[in-house]
């Protein structure tokens, strides 16, 4: 009798795969397994409720790493499954219950808001995995008895120190996020603090109790590392515009504490800055939101300025586009606002040497993680200049598309669990005013709408980059690279890796149009 593979293999862009185990099988346990047999071309493997994300290294590996895991599933060895062990210490978390929606979730649940009250704080909650942003664990109760849907449209901001429901789990939201949860109250304990060992207070197998309070609980974002001042600065930041952070191109292998990649949003203009610069592609730059920054030489120096296109001026002189440009001391770049685009970049050869924070010099504005956005005032240090050369004074680079502008997606993996996912690829998708680094949302221009032939609350799951999720009231979300780990609305379709670019550069109001990748 032949068995049933141990779990199912679906393609989730052109970079990841999501696996979905057989009934009773344990996603912490299947990620430990696949860890152990070390498939080559794995670069990371995010468990969450049902599911198992993996993250592969190029798209060029993703059908080998595909054939090895399809060979593996088939294994008596991978049908893994084990009882979670207790902490022997329940960590105690105080709750103001003043969420705005605890009224909602009684009213959903058929209870009194009272009775919500004692069943949240009357069971010891078990944290199933960690996901979303950095330690925010997935709670589960044996009872199951507070499982409720998720918001139909998620909320922008969610208040950190937020105690939160959905899809039969409870958390803590660790610092102020966007997020679809149910809301019932707040505590003042901070889950995640890079300045303790470690930093988050809730691991897979961790056990909980809320406890209610009626003390005011308000948390504030933990200490971040500043962009500070220095002894030797080579740069001094006379303006900033809109927002300008410091980005590499991300830090991979956190995703076990609820850590993104990160990056620059659109990591092919970072790169090319960093080429004409002499720089490996990888050194930290500044990302430019819109424009609007004005820099100035404490001592020569090098640099470039790509992707969208922002008028620069070197002492008053307009400069070209992804050119090399020389400063002499005292001399200043000033960055005007674009009219097209979104994001800028501005190496400077050597690269911007704040403190590395878990790898990377990236700022993530969702986990709150790296060097706080760049402010007027600051004094960026340089790091060595690198041995390269820079080889060309100006690079060609093509223009941004006009709208309606062509973005190629991959359909899957949950595609299935809409009415019609050709939907998607009918008519015209318009960008809303919701633009930032963690996604862009989108709504209906022209074209029929997206709806589910699947009503039931999907089980929370690794979110690659690209991804876009579609919440139950239809409009698209295209996760950029803040995007949180994992995520509880099905997934139709991936935006292909070369259009990431493109997508971080879209401007509120853009018209664009999807386009299947096969």
């Amino acid at each position: 009798m032949t068995r049933e593979p141990a779990f199912d293999i679906r393609p989730a862009g052109e970079t990841a795969l999501l696996l979905t185990l057989a009934a009773g099988a344990d996603p912490i346990a299947l990620a430990e397994h696949l860890a152990a047999r070390a498939v080559p071309g794995v670069l990371e493997l995010v468990p969450a409720a049902e599911t198992v994300l993996v993250l592969v290294r190029s798209a060029a590996a993703l059908e080998r790493v595909a054939g090895a895991l399809a060979r593996i599933a088939a294994e008596p060895g991978a049908h893994v499954s084990r009882e979670t062990a207790r902490s022997a210490d329940p960590l105690e978390v105080p709750v103001r219950y003043d969420g705005a929606d605890l009224d909602a979730v009684a009213a959903h649940l058929g209870l009194t808001t009272a009775e919500v009250i004692a069943a949240h704080t009357g069971v010891l909650w078990q944290c199933a995995f960690v996901g979303f942003a950095p330690g925010f664990g997935y709670l589960r109760a044996p009872d199951g008895r507070l499982a409720v849907p998720r918001r139909d449209r998620p909320r922008t901001a969610i208040p950190a120190g937020s105690v939160a429901l959905a899809g039969g789990y409870s958390a803590v939201y660790p610092r102020a996020t966007p997020g679809g949860w149910q809301l019932i109250g707040s505590t003042d304990l901070a889950l995640w603090d890079l300045g303790r060992e470690p930093p988050a207070l809730v691991h897979p197998g961790a056990t909980v109790r809320f406890v209610a309070t009626r003390a005011a609980t308000r948390v504030a974002d933990t200490g971040e590392p500043a962009t500070a001042v220095v002894d030797d600065p080579a740069v001094l930041v006379e303006r900033v515009g809109p927002a300008v952070t410091v980005q590499d191109l991300g830090r991979p292998g956190w995703t076990d504490s609820g850590v993104g990649h990160s990056g620059a949003a659109d990591p092919a203009a970072l790169a090319l800055a960093n080429r004409l610069v002499g720089n490996p592609e990888a050194a930290a730059a500044l990302e430019v939101l819109v424009g609007g920054l004005v820099l100035r030489a404490r001592r020569r120096i090098t640099v470039a300025v790509t992707g969208a296109p922002l008028p620069a001026t070197v002492d008053g002189v307009p400069v070209g586009h992804a050119s090399v440009l020389e400063l002499a001391a005292g001399s200043v770049l000033a960055l005007g606002v674009t009219a097209v685009g979104l994001r800028g970049y501005v190496a400077v050869r050597g690269g911007i040497e704040v403190p590395a924070v878990l790898g990377s010099r990236s700022r993530d504005t969702l986990a709150g993680i790296g060097p706080r956005p760049v402010a007027a005032g600051d004094e960026l240090p340089i790091g060595p200049p690198p041995l390269a050369w820079p080889i060309v004074d100006q690079a060609p680079v093509p223009p941004l598309p006009a709208a309606p502008v062509p973005v190629r997606v991959r359909p899957g993996p949950r595609d299935g669990w809409f009415a019609d996912p050709a939907a998607l690829f009918a008519g015209e998708w318009r960008v809303t005013g919701d633009v930032d680094r963690v996604g862009v949302r989108l709504e209906r221009s022209r074209g029929p709408a997206l709806r589910r032939a699947v009503t039931t609350e999907l089980p929370t799951e690794g979110l690659p980059l690209g991804a876009i999720q579609v919440p139950p009231g239809g409009e698209p979300v295209i996760m950029l690279a803040d995007h949180p780990v994992t995520g509880g609305y099905p997934v139709i379709g991936v935006v292909a890796a070369a259009d990431l670019g493109t997508v971080a550069q879209l401007r509120p109001g853009t018209a664009l149009r999807f386009q299947p990748l096969n």
